[in-house]
């Protein structure tokens, strides 16, 4: 018998549709589930028991009614800490951050939620502010992975991806400034979609200016085109926003990749180190999009690693988030956090225009390069999961998070939409994820690829048993 935490989105709403269950079990399943993993992995700041059984009462009397109140009615949702979500704090995985509140407004993608009856169980751990790429922090202690507790979640919608990985609510909102919901999908063996920036409205801006995106992390393909029609709405709040959406993210789900022009670059021109078991599995998913009538070729994009580039963003816009802070807050803050501050601190007005004219022309090429190609196929990283509790992985010889993700952060750089699904495991068993990018608003064909590796069986791997 399959359980509820088993269930997508999209069969929980078909359920209720059907009368097989409602959204008071899905929902109590999904509570007692999350109380379950909790000491296992260490996924949430906060679990709104009472609130998440109200809210799912509420929804069933509207499915029993033949009234429900949108695309996700009474649908266990968790949202990543770092976004708000009214009637409680927002920590952001930080000591610094005063709970007291009020905390009186959602973000735009956590009130869109709301708006379409999504049951809300809690908030999911983060790095200290998002900074890096694995999820511990010192207000929440370390997120650990579903496959193996012993290994990261990834970060930093770690506890995001964990959740959902072990069925503790089918969806949740992440956010990804530079790999920070397609890192945690691989290592956990989910599907994670980073839009186009703008796609998804985000307030309060973020101090990491336009690198920071937000994006639905789910079981599926299916159930992000369903969540991306949810929050992809606009909202005055971000000027940045890019407005309605011509047509349903599910329209052309099942459009399938025939006649489709993809490249296949297994290192970036071989600037990457790939593990053999990542590799193979990276390549097996390739020879399936192949197998369903994609052209495929064994290509590199035009550019080289925008890392420096990127640091200088990416450290400018920490310091700028810590900068309001006192000397004894700072005190409490995580360790390499001060560190990247520091550095960011001493960059000039010039040294990040400079990196913004990196970036320009990492945009340029990649338009260019999606003139010729429809999509660019990767390994999301060419690594799995590596010890807990640490920025990067022991022996590995590099300083900081960016070393041991390079297909992720270049494009944040260029906006564009990138999703990680999972195609197999390492002899660990450990997941392995691909990444799908497109060009700029094409996030439909980055969903329509996804699902086709979802359809074709090429994406399902066996569930965690951390639990």
């Amino acid at each position: 018998m399959t359980e509820l935490t088993d269930l997508t989105a999209v069969q929980l709403v078909d359920g209720y549709r059907k009368g097989e269950f409602s959204p008071v079990d899905a929902t109590r399943a999904a509570l007692d589930r999350a109380a379950e993993v909790q000491p296992v992995v260490n996924a949430f700041v906060r679990v709104d028991s009472e609130e998440a059984v109200a809210q799912a009462e509420a929804s069933a009397a509207r499915w029993h009614s033949g009234e429900p109140q949108g695309l996700l009615d009474g649908v266990p949702v968790t949202v990543k800490d770092i976004l708000l979500q009214r009637g409680g704090p927002t920590l952001r995985g930080s000591k610094s951050v005063r709970p007291e509140g009020p905390w009186e407004e959602d973000a735009p993608s956590v009130a869109r939620l709301r708006e379409h009856g999504a049951v809300f169980i809690g908030k999911t751990t983060t790095p200290e502010f998002g900074w890096k790429g694995v999820t511990d922090s010192p207000q929440s202690g370390i997120t650990r992975n579903p496959y193996d507790p012993s290994r990261t979640a990834g970060g930093s919608s770690g506890g995001s991806a964990a959740a959902v990985a072990l069925g503790a609510a089918p969806v949740s909102l992440g956010t990804d400034g530079g790999g920070s919901v397609r890192i945690p999908g691989a290592f956990c063996g989910i599907f994670a979609l980073k839009p186009t920036y703008g796609r998804v409205p985000l307030y309060p801006a973020s101090a990491f200016g336009t690198l920071a995106h937000v994006g639905p992390m789910t079981r599926d393909a299916a159930d992000a085109a369903l969540v991306m029609d949810v929050i992809s709405g606009p909202d005055g709040r971000d000027w940045s926003q890019l407005g309605p959406v011509a047509d349903s993210f599910r329209a052309g789900i099942d459009g399938g990749v025939r006649g489709l022009r993809i490249a296949y670059s297994p290192t970036l021109g071989g600037q990457v180190a790939v593990r053999p078991a990542v590799a193979a599995a990276v390549r097996r998913a390739v020879e399936s999009l192949a197998a369903q009538g994609a052209y495929v070729e064994e290509t590199d994009p035009d550019f080289t690693d925008p890392v420096e580039a990127f640091h200088t963003l990416w450290f400018s816009g920490a310091a700028r988030v810590i900068q309001h802070l006192a000397l004894g807050q700072r005190e409490l803050l995580d360790p390499g956090l001060r560190e990247i501050c520091a550095q960011g601190a001493r960059a000039s007005a010039l040294d990040y225009l400079a990196a913004v004219d990196v970036r320009m022309e990492l945009g340029r090429r990649m338009g260019r390069f999606h003139q010729t190609y429809d999509l660019l196929v990767t390994p999301t990283l060419p690594i799995t999961a590596f010890e807990a509790g640490v920025e990067v992985p022991k022996g590995s010889g590099h300083r900081r998070w960016t070393g041991w993700t390079p297909f992720t952060y270049p494009f944040n750089m260029t906006q564009q939409p990138a999703a990680t699904v999972p195609c197999g495991v390492d002899r660990d068993g450990l997941p392995i994820g691909v990444q799908i990018v497109a060009a700029r608003h094409a996030d439909a064909l980055v969903l329509r690829a996804a699902h086709a590796l979802y359809t074709a069986g090429s994406a399902r791997i066996a569930p965690p048993t951390a639990a």
